[in-house]
């Protein structure tokens, strides 16, 4: 049975691989993040202001491997704002005759 001192060191160094692994891959995991915002926002706000649909209904529509993609529906802009947590935001707003479009990026 190992001792508590070498379980210490283990749960460090797991701690730090894991910090060291999301250091090296930071860019393609915020890449991967906008491109789901600006993904979702795009296709929920197609979903309720173009289709017409309710809000849940167009949340069926997200893409495996989105998960973390958290839509707001704000209707009196009739615009829908698509997050992941602490990595990226997007917003996109219907225009008549243009459908909806992405707010440009801040």
């Amino acid at each position: 049975m190992p001792g508590r001192r070498t379980i210490i060191y283990l749960a460090f160094a797991l701690c730090l691989s894991l910090l060291i692994a999301l250091g090296w891959h930071w860019n393609s995991l915020r890449d991967q993040a906008r491109l789901g915002a600006a993904y979702g926002a795009r296709l929920t706000c197609s979903c309720r202001y173009v289709e017409g649909r309710a809000m849940g209904s167009c949340a069926d529509d997200k893409e495996p491997g989105m998960a973390l993609v958290r839509l707001t529906d704000r209707p009196e802009n009739e615009a829908v704002d698509a997050s992941v947590p602490l990595m990226a935001t997007r917003t996109a707003r219907f225009r008549p005759g243009w459908g909806c479009l992405l707010d440009p990026v801040e």
